[in-house]
């Protein structure tokens, strides 16, 4: 069908399950086509085209363009989801990793009181929006976009905005008290630490056998093969603290109860009251020891501190009875110090994870979290900065003409201008809209150094202006290719163009007497950096032409960590550990991963005739007056 034809409205949006977006500034339509299946573009008018890079960025320039909001390239290595979500049976789950039809933990109001109530998942998605990091007085930290909403003591407000103008609206400041129970804590390890505890404290010491199935199914599995484990088991002379959250875990699923807002451990004998007293001391939990007739002389233990501790005990020890854990209908009241302290920009954009629930809210790491966008199917969507969801790309149609408009400004001093370090400009619709000839001439005739980095082939088709205009301003051309494996490629960015098609396209850029570097980035740990991949790789790409190569590690940014961990847990469970002693809880790769990973490429560099691929960015890829006089050693690439 013709693209044209594919104006979204009315009947055929609601057929097509994707909708226009009657909210997005100057929106002019929204279209779809099987050429480009389960993506909408929304086409709009935009006022502005230029955005500046933070003052703190030690990027080579100062301004970036981006003609398209989205993109359909879905790198892995890029997503975020890693916020524990409280499910409706009591435990947590990372955000990503939440489905429709879920069932988590929401809140509606009755009378003067929010309460804690069950709530389906109705949808779930991502967008990629400027990133902040919210930090609260109890050490919570929670990664928003701007737009996000929090429930506070005086109501709904946005992670960032102004008193006054435009952007006014409620916003959080320091001293501002967010609602929620404070941040969840980590869940057990399944170590034979934790499992011996565990058997122990649902024996009691007596030998005694769980009743309920959930218990009895996680006795089953931890005394089957050959795990040399038997009941009842043998005590610890120093318990170590997995033993001692197993032994919490064990207790509660054989006897505990959580009534009445009140969590009890009874039926506990000598040894084993003096266990679990232990234990609840080491964890730092307030205990009281109650003074009731029990039949052989066997006592009860109650944990005080309300809900934030009877939250943190059921995610710290993790009893198999999750039954016992509800919530339901708990009021929002806590003593937690949910008071903030900042609220800080990362300086990036991220893809964030959001879901839409039946009572439009969820508890996000402790906190009362608000459904700040709807999905495509619903009236209303919040995308009053011009970010878009997944799948659901944003054109701005006069990008070259308001550009041009922009540049022709007296205030404009000609200052760097990069494209593609948030989206690419050469993703596959660039080929059906073509904006990036009219930039790129807006650009030169301005007297404008610039510089692209992309992996799409589109950039093949503007090869030939790019030749013209380099004699009349600086520029500078990158192509990010991290990999030869395209099965692995496939995995990790099934949106972009081959390896294969990427090495073409550098070599026409170079047969045209063009500069282009290449990002060797990231080199994932375990995956792609044996000497035998890496000399593979630079051999390829020095054969192609590049005329410097930068080679850079992993760089898990703020808000992936935990995303990317389940995509190596998925796709390779067996590198695990390794990622573990490479990152440890560290953003970069360890110094010394770095520092042998650059020992084994600086040979292959020299051998390949790619000496200087210790810049930061690569020789080709900045304006040549852009380029960086002192290399910055095996750094980490953060433009990725």
């Amino acid at each position: 069908m013709r693209w044209d034809g594919q104006r979204l409205d009315g009947t055929r949006a609601d057929e097509a399950g994707q909708g226009s977006l009657p909210g997005l500034p100057g929106l002019v339509r929204s279209v779809r086509t099987p050429e480009f299946a389960g993506v909408v573009f929304h086409e709009v008018l935009a006022k502005s085209v230029l955005n500046r890079v933070p003052e703190r960025s030690e990027m080579p320039f100062e301004w970036t363009i981006n003609p398209y909001r989205g993109c359909s390239h879905a790198c892995t290595y890029c997503l975020h989801g890693d916020t524990p979500i409280l499910m409706a049976d009591g435990t947590t789950k990372p955000l990503a990793e939440i489905k429709v039809g879920d069932r988590v933990y929401g809140t509606e109001r009755r009378g003067s009181y929010r309460h804690y109530v069950p709530t389906e998942v109705l949808d779930h998605w991502s967008t990629t929006k400027p990133a902040y990091r919210v930090t609260l007085a109890d050490g919570t930290q929670l990664i928003a976009s701007g737009d996000h909403r929090f429930l506070t003591e005086r109501g709904w407000k946005h992670v960032t905005g102004t008193i006054s103008g435009p952007g006014r609206r409620p916003h959080l400041t320091v001293g501002n008290k967010l609602m929620g129970t404070g941040q969840f804590a980590a869940a057990p390890k399944d170590t034979a630490d934790y499992r011996r505890g565990y058997l122990a404290g649902v024996a009691r010491g007596d030998g005694g056998a769980p009743r309920a199935a959930q218990a009895g199914a996680r006795v089953a599995e931890y005394l089957s093969g050959d795990s040399g484990l038997t009941l009842p088991v043998d005590w610890p002379r120093t318990p170590t603290d997995e033993w001692r959250k197993g032994l919490l875990a064990g207790v509660f699923d054989a006897d505990g109860t959580f009534a009445h807002r009140i969590l009890r451990l009874p039926n506990l004998g000598p040894r084993a009251l003096a266990a679990v007293e232990e234990a609840l001391s080491r964890f730092g939990f307030q205990h009281a020891l109650e003074q009731r007739r029990l039949p052989m002389a066997r006592r009860c233990v109650r944990v005080d501190g309300g809900l934030p501790e009877h939250l943190r005990f059921f995610h710290l020890a993790d009893p198999a009875i999750t039954t016992k854990r509800t919530i339901d209908g708990a009021a929002i009241k806590s003593p937690a110090r949910l008071d903030v302290v900042a609220v800080e920009p990362l300086g990036l954009e991220l893809p964030l994870y959001d879901i839409t629930t039946g009572t439009s809210d969820f508890i996000a790491n402790g906190v009362v979290s608000h459904n700040c966008f709807a999905r495509h199917s619903h009236t209303y969507l919040d995308l009053d900065a011009g970010d878009d969801f997944d799948n659901q790309v944003v054109v701005k149609l006069n990008a070259p003409q308001v550009l041009k408009r922009q540049l022709a400004a007296p205030s404009w001093d000609g200052s760097p201008v990069a494209m593609g370090t948030n989206t690419d400009p050469y993703q596959r619709a660039e080929g059906r809209y073509g904006l990036m000839p009219g930039i790129i001439r807006a650009l030169a005739e301005s007297g404008t150094p610039f510089q692209i980095l992309t992996k799409g082939t589109v950039l093949s088709r503007d090869i030939p202006l790019l030749k013209a205009v380099s004699a009349d301003v600086p520029l500078g051309l990158g192509v990010s290719l991290a990999l030869l494996d395209r099965d692995l490629q496939s995995s990790v960015e099934p949106g972009a163009p081959s390896p294969s098609a990427r090495l073409e396209l550098i070599r026409r850029i170079t047969d045209a007497g063009l500069p282009c570097g290449v990002f060797a980035a990231p080199v994932l740990p375990g995956l792609t950096d044996t000497v035998e991949q890496l000399d593979a790789l630079l051999s390829a790409i020095a054969a192609a032409g590049a005329t410097g190569v930068t080679v850079q590690p992993l760089h898990i940014r703020p808000g992936m960590r935990e995303w990317f961990a389940a995509w190596l847990a998925r796709e390779h469970p067996v590198l695990v550990p390794l990622y573990r002693r490479v990152y440890g809880r560290g953003l970069r790769a360890a110094p010394g991963y770095r520092a042998a990973l650059a020992a084994r490429v600086e040979p292959l560099l020299r051998r390949h005739g790619l000496a200087g691929g210790g810049f930061r960015f690569p020789a080709g890829s900045v304006a040549e007056k852009l380029v960086p006089v002192q290399a910055t050693g095996p750094d980490q690439l953060s433009l990725l």
